[in-house]
């Protein structure tokens, strides 16, 4: 099975945001390449926000473009067989912690973004993952800054779309 039809057997079993589900679907349908950066239209991208309930943080990554507070994420590669392994793959190389698991369930929250030119849209896939006991971060190159935080201070650090995925993830555990 190819990534592209991962991507839509994962989007047509996802129960949520039904109009925005059907949005990325169509997308989907009408550019065979809108699971690579390449496709200007915009194009699929996973993330995964890196949780650690025990203690009651979440990991944000200051976006060196974007100089942002984000959720670990980015496009697709060849490599990657499902969404599900490119959430992951993001999530492990952006935060530098080896023994990350997904939450269970499938994505979480999905969500839509404009991006600069020359593409148009980051249409995110967004997923949870845990952190191992005595996780130890260590910052990539795509990153300013890498920092934990409350769950209390997330909306004082990060824009809305992070905030919804804290709140969806919280309530799936």
């Amino acid at each position: 099975m190819s990534l592209y039809d991962d991507a839509v057997l994962v989007l047509k079993g996802y129960e949520g945001q039904a109009e925005l589900r059907q949005a990325y679907l169509d997308h989907l349908a009408s550019h065979p390449d809108g699971m690579w950066k390449a496709c200007a239209a915009g194009h699929v991208t996973a993330s995964a926000l890196v949780i650690d309930p025990e203690r009651g943080r979440v990991l944000l990554t200051l976006h060196r473009k974007l100089r942002m507070w984000l959720q670990m994420g980015g496009h697709c590669e060849p490599g990657d067989a499902t969404l599900r392994d490119a959430a992951l793959r993001e999530a492990t190389e952006e935060s530098g912690i080896a023994g990350l698991s997904l939450v269970p369930g499938g994505p979480v929250r999905l969500d839509r973004h404009p991006i600069p030119p020359p593409c148009h849209w980051h249409l995110d896939v967004q997923y949870a993952v845990l952190a191992p006991p005595g996780a130890v971060q260590e910052i990539s190159d795509e990153s300013l800054d890498l920092r934990w935080f409350g769950y209390d201070e997330v909306a004082d650090v990060a824009d809305g779309s992070v905030v919804r995925l804290l709140e969806a993830t919280r309530a799936r555990l």
